[in-house]
């Protein structure tokens, strides 16, 4: 296996490995504040009241007045509102990723209001390109990648499917206690269909060794990618930890660990050798008719073979024209029916998932220190018992399966646990204001951060799960439509040295856009955005120097091709041996594990890559290019209408003047370098070339990456 050094290695980061044998000897146990059993996350959820507040001017809904409580609580006030054109690029980056038009832009800052914003929320929560923005988030934490990893890192077939599974599901306002039940067992639901099938492929996104050198350890690695993912994905636990022993801090035992083990274990990875196979997606109908229909071709092409072999091996002298003419019918017979056949039951797309290919399932041990040569006592399927006052039925389903991730997927959205529902608007709520209410989102357990508002999360939470029936649109409609949303970033001095972190939520904090929101913006504001949704993947540019490091630098990445390499990031192939160079170095979340909160690092190699490299000196070009077709040659026509692109205002008089006088002096040094060029084209005049720096400068302004 070929490491991917750059993310496992980076600086101040240290393996899942390393940090839990570390936390078995240097942490001590008298961290958690409370008691196991009595860990706040793991008591059932009850709706608390709205607290009363003093100035009820500031307060949008219920969301404003938790937070404003608790600064009043300390004589505090909350940052004023945004500016509205701030607000406007803030809204639009959150809900699809890309900023504003200048139609947008004119609409509300003509008569702006919050109503009039509440107006636009609703638009962008029905575009197309909100789904889009929101599937990578969910995709980070369910350790998305379109390759297996390891030494061959094959490429998953046909695994781009749930990606686009997850883009419409967020589209189409999917309930999310359905969406979470697709995913875990949507082979096992009565109205199983093609898309449920898709979803579940959720069970197979995870790394996979094609030769193991110890295929049995490799099979409890692969269920231990499958009981690790859930827990922290669903449940917001750390679960995997009980592997080899009891867990050290949250209540789970070794036990727990292996039945949810045994929930997983009926589950096989469709291969043939060390190719993996995709199968037919479809209702169970329509997968019973098609298998019906290959056995049927099978049986006739066998006999079609048997004849051909007859007809090959025929010896000089002839055998009687009955017999040949015959055999001839025969043949041309079994072609048209086999013709037919398929004609008459078409095949089914492919998708990939595991499957279930008994109902019995095998039996599941608790493996002693982990070791599958070691085994314990036998476990049932069952549930982390802390969580639980009474276990999950566990019974077999309609369609030919265990039925064991159906009980789990309808436990993890009962109210019966306590988990999932805090988990899931925290997360939420993690990506609208760049901590999460718990900023431990993965871990919700001892060890894990206390949230900040443990009121609001569990209001927000008992919200979400019956006044909103598990919408998440109308989730995002409340957080963005409070005024906890729309303050400023601005810093109150005395408020700042008391809370550094914000945990008070005083005021909005700053943050980055991730990688895929930075490309995509330069994509729109150059105009070059392909809008093309869904179906294969993109190859973006990466530098044939990141290619030679591997061992067929030709074939491990397919062409550069501008025009397709230009639809959104979301689409871009995610190869874990080998990631696209401008997602990588801006932190790209690593897909072996699932990624609650992705690194946010400042190094040289950013501004590289923002400043020379090849896609930000591309779009430099086409901007300019934009800004000649739509407001002409007057510089400072392009210097206003530049800065309301990329950044929704128009330029201070400094920033004005500063930017003229760099064009002036970068046009001044071009005619000096054309003299030894005379041969330029008109693209290449020195205006175009001004320009197109000053364009690349505007790209890499920090307001740029930090909205607002």
């Amino acid at each position: 296996m070929k490491p991917n050094l750059s993310n496992r290695f980076r600086p101040g980061v240290l393996s899942p490995i390393l940090i839990s044998f570390l936390s078995l000897w240097f942490i001590p146990s008298n961290l958690a504040a409370d008691s196991p059993i009595e860990h706040w996350a793991f008591q059932p959820l009850i709706r608390p009241a709205v607290p009363t507040i003093n100035d009820g001017g500031w307060i949008r809904n219920p969301i404003d007045s938790f937070v404003l409580a608790k600064l009043e609580s300390r004589n505090w006030k909350p940052a004023p509102h945004a500016d509205w054109n701030r607000l406007l690029r803030r809204v639009y980056l959150d809900v699809i990723g890309l900023p504003p038009s200048l139609e947008k832009q004119e609409a509300l800052l003509l008569a702006p209001s919050d109503e009039a914003l509440d107006r636009i929320i609703d638009y962008l929560l029905s575009r197309p390109e909100y789904g889009e923005r929101w599937a990578r988030h969910w995709l980070d934490v369910v350790r998305y990648a379109e390759s297996n990893g390891y030494e061959r890192d094959a490429a998953k077939p046909f695994v781009w499917r749930y990606r686009d599974y997850v883009i419409q599901a967020f589209n189409k306002d999917k309930r999310i206690d359905r969406f979470f039940k697709e995913q875990l067992a949507g082979d096992e639901l009565a109205d199983a269909n093609a898309e449920t099938l898709i979803a579940s492929g959720f069970n197979r996104l995870g790394h996979w060794d094609d030769e193991p050198a110890d295929p049995e350890t490799d099979r409890f690695d692969q269920l231990d990618d499958l009981v690790s993912t859930t827990s922290a994905a669903f449940l917001g636990v750390t679960l995997g930890c009980a592997r080899c022993h009891d867990h050290k801090f949250d209540p789970f035992s070794a036990r727990d660990y292996y039945s949810m083990v045994a929930i997983f274990n009926p589950l096989e990875r469709p291969r043939d050798g060390r190719t993996e196979l995709a199968l037919p997606v479809g209702s169970p109908e329509e997968i019973q008719r098609l298998t019906g229909r290959d056995d049927r071709i099978s049986a006739l092409e066998k006999e079609a073979a048997l004849l051909t072999k007859e007809q090959n091996g025929e010896n000089s002298i002839s055998p009687s024209k009955e017999f040949s003419s015959a055999r001839d019918s025969r043949l041309s017979d079994l072609k048209q029916r086999i013709q037919s056949l398929r004609e008459q039951t078409p095949d089914l797309p492919r998708g990939y998932f595991l499957r279930e290919p008994a109902r019995e399932a095998p039996i599941t041990h608790v493996l002693l220190r982990g070791s599958p040569r070691n085994r314990g006592p036998e476990v049932k399927p069952a549930v982390p018992a802390v969580l639980a006052s009474e276990q999950p039925l566990f019974k077999n389903s309609p369609n030919q399966t265990s039925g064991r991730r159906m009980a789990l997927a309808e436990w993890i959205v009962s109210e019966e646990n306590p988990l999932t529902a805090r988990v899931w608007v925290n997360r939420i709520w993690q990506q609208h204001f760049g901590m999460g209410l718990v900023r431990t989102p993965n871990d919700f357990g001892t060890l894990g951060d206390k949230p900040t508002h443990p009121e609001l999360l569990d209001w927000l939470a008992h919200w979400f799960t019956h006044d909103a029936g598990w919408s998440l649109k109308k989730l995002h409609k409340l957080i963005l439509s409070s005024n906890t949303y729309r303050m400023s970033r601005s810093t109150q001095t005395d408020h700042s040295a008391d809370d550094p972190e914000n945990r008070f939520l005083w005021r909005l904090p700053y943050r980055r856009l991730e990688a895929e929101a930075i490309r995509d913006s330069m994509l729109a504001v150059s105009d070059r955005l392909d809008r093309t949704m869904y179906g294969h993947s993109i190859y973006p540019f990466v530098p044939r120097q990141a290619l030679e490091g591997h061992s067929d630098p030709d074939k491990i990445w397919k062409p550069f091709d501008e025009r397709e390499a230009s639809r959104r990031t979301v689409y871009a192939f995610i190869k874990r041996s080998m990631v696209v160079p401008m997602l990588e170095v801006l932190d790209l979340c690593e897909s072996t594990q699932s990624s609650a909160q992705r690194m946010v690092t400042t190094i040289a190699p950013q501004a590289l890559t923002l400043f020379n490299g090849d896609f930000a000196n591309r779009q430099a070009a086409h901007f300019a290019k934009r800004l000649i077709k739509e407001v002409g040659r007057s510089p400072e026509r392009q210097i206003d209408h530049a800065y309301r692109l990329a950044l929704c205002r128009l330029p201070t008089t400094t920033e004005k003047g500063t930017m003229f006088q760099f064009v002036d002096n970068e046009t001044k040094r071009f005619e000096a370098e054309s003299v030894t060029s005379p041969n330029l084209r008109e693209d290449d005049s020195s205006e175009n070339r001004a320009l197109e720096q000053m364009c690349r400068v505007i790209l890499n302004l920090n307001e740029f990456v930090y909205p607002d």
